[in-house]
Order: structure tokens, then sequence, then C-alpha cells
């Protein structure tokens, strides 16, 4: 016999064991519960209503504090890079999937790469730039566009919901990775962009590849289906 199967048994005979143990003591006992019961004090339960009335608020108000100044951070910094670089400017949602990508295409002796919750992403003649802070933006990752393979757009599993994705693969330090970007909606209320919006940003992030390529006289990613052009009306009849 192995020692895994001893093991399950052993652990196996002391949890019953401590089961037994458990009832035999509440049957015993169950006589002198009976008894002090009664002398207990009453437990002051118009007090405790109110105080759980009163903090029940507290939670709805602290996570609406931490919304806004999540907001406002990313405004802050949208603002300074709006001043700063010149390109096409998106915001991202942090996934564990997207994080532990851009370490995958680290040098072991970098410092890890790190998002914020919300991030932003500066697309322009040079590549693309994963950016974050405030009011001082720090580059968290950066790729040239001669490191970009391709641009498409896809769709990725968050929770119990179905979110669209930018997927660039990139060839960096002689790895090949596909980095899922889940791209924020401005809207109050809505998580991710979808829609017309989305394929707009897709779209205009693949002509920027093709053209800063061609610039270089390099060879030109294959074309992939056309990404359809959803109206506003559209949309909206599909989600009736």
């Amino acid at each position: 016999m192995n020692p895994a199967p001893q093991y399950r048994a052993s652990l196996t005979a002391l949890v019953a064991l401590t089961a037994v143990a458990v009832i035999a003591g509440l049957v015993t006992g169950s006589a002198v519960l009976e008894r002090i019961v009664p002398r207990l004090p009453p437990v002051p339960t118009a007090h405790v209503a109110p105080g759980f009335a009163g903090g029940a608020p507290v939670a709805p108000v602290g996570w609406s504090g931490v919304r806004l100044a999540r907001a406002t951070r990313t405004r802050s910094r949208r603002t300074a890079l709006e001043a700063a670089v010149r390109g096409e400017l998106s915001s991202g949602i942090r996934s564990r999937l997207l994080e532990r990508r851009l370490n995958d295409l680290v040098r072991e002796d970098a410092s890890t790469v790190r998002l914020g919750s919300r991030f932003s992403v500066v697309v322009d003649e040079l590549g693309i730039a994963f950016w974050n802070g405030g009011r001082r933006p720090r580059r968290a990752a950066q790729f040239p566009w001669r490191e970009v393979r391709n641009i498409r757009a896809d769709s990725m599993v968050v929770g119990s919901s179905v979110v669209q994705v930018v997927v660039l693969r990139v060839r960096h330090h002689g790895a090949s990775i596909e980095l899922p970007i889940i791209l924020a909606a401005g809207r109050v209320g809505r998580y991710a962009l979808a829609d017309a919006p989305f394929y707009a940003v897709v779209r205009s992030w693949k002509a920027k590849h093709r053209a800063a390529l061609a610039a270089e006289g390099l060879e030109l990613p294959p074309l992939t289906a056309p990404i359809p052009i959803i109206t506003p009306a559209q949309a909206a009849a599909a989600r009736r």
C-alpha cells in the first residue's frame, strides 16, 4: 500500500472521529444548554437592527468612491497623454490573461509588467503602447509595429459574460504571443466596448499597422475576413 492511500484513509478516519465527538458532545450537553440559555440576558435587537441598517449604505458609498477615484485617475491620465503623445488613445480593462502574456514577452532580467485596473492604449505611427498612472503616466509596455504580426477581432469569456477583444499577435524577444485587449466603454454603466465603436477601433489599428509596415518596406500581414460595419440602429435592434 503506497503512502497516498494510507494518508487518505487516516484523514477519513480522523474526520469521522471528529464528527462523532461533536455529535456526542451536543447530545450530552443538551441538558446543560437548556438550563443556561434561559439565564442569558436578552439581545438588544432594537439597537442591533438600526446598526445594521445604518451600516448598510457604507458599502455602496465606499464602492462609489472607489469608482469615482478610478474614473478621475483615468481622466487625468488621458488628459496628460493627449497633451504629450500623438496617436489614437483608447482605454483598456485589465485581465489576468493579458497581464500574464505581457510578462511572457519580457526578458527574465526585466521588471514585471503590471497593468492598472484601467489602463490606456496609445496607437500611433511608431507602434502600440500600454500606459498606467494618473497625471504622470507611466509606460508599462511598448511594441513597435514591426513586432506586431496581425490584429484581429475576437471574443473571450469574462465571468458570466462574453466580451469582444482586440487580439494582437506580437513577436518580441523570440516569443510569439497573442495579447487579448478588452477595450473599456466610455458610457456610464457599460463595461466593455462593443458593436460599431469596437469594430471602428479595430479597423483603425489595422490601418495604422499596414501603413507603418508599408512605410518601412516590410511585408504586409495577410488580410483577414472583413470586419462588419454595424450601425447604431442595427445594434439597438439586435439588443431587443
